[in-house]
């Protein structure tokens, strides 16, 4: 049980560590990401990074020394939980540029801060448009 932990906090540690742009599908959760990474990658990890501290990227740079004897699902999961981690936490730094005008049109007198106007636009689902949609269920609001 001790490695199982170790290994998905390694991997919840990879998936975090890295961002980019916002793009069109659905972001994956961070307990989703860790699940999936133990189940792929949980052998490689056990065989290529044994005894190797978590932290600072030491799994994920440990995977890519050994990227020739590394499982194909465990390369292929990786890039895609990256991905999609990556993908969620750019999202959650540009919903509010990307919803301001939805927020200003149905958030009138809502007190400023994330939480308050981010509560507002879920619920006004119907004024909202879908750009801001997408990037309020990328960032993992939804």
């Amino acid at each position: 049980m001790t490695n199982r932990l170790s290994v998905l906090s390694g991997t919840v540690l990879i998936a975090v560590l890295v961002q980019t742009g916002v793009g069109q599908t659905q972001t994956i959760s961070y307990a989703d990401a860790a699940t999936l990474l133990a189940k792929e990658c949980g052998a490689d990890v056990k065989k290529f990074c044994k005894g190797l501290n978590l932290g600072n990227g030491r799994i994920q740079n440990c995977l890519a020394q050994h990227q020739a004897k590394v499982s194909p699902a465990c390369t292929s999961t990786m890039a895609g939980v990256i991905a999609s981690i990556q993908q969620r936490l750019a999202a959650q730094e540009s919903v509010d540029k990307i919803c301001a005008r939805d927020a200003a049109r149905a958030c009138r007198g809502v007190v400023p801060g994330k939480a308050h106007i981010l509560g507002c636009l879920l619920k006004a689902t119907r004024i909202v448009g879908a750009k801001c949609s997408q990037a309020i269920t990328d960032a993992g609001w939804r």
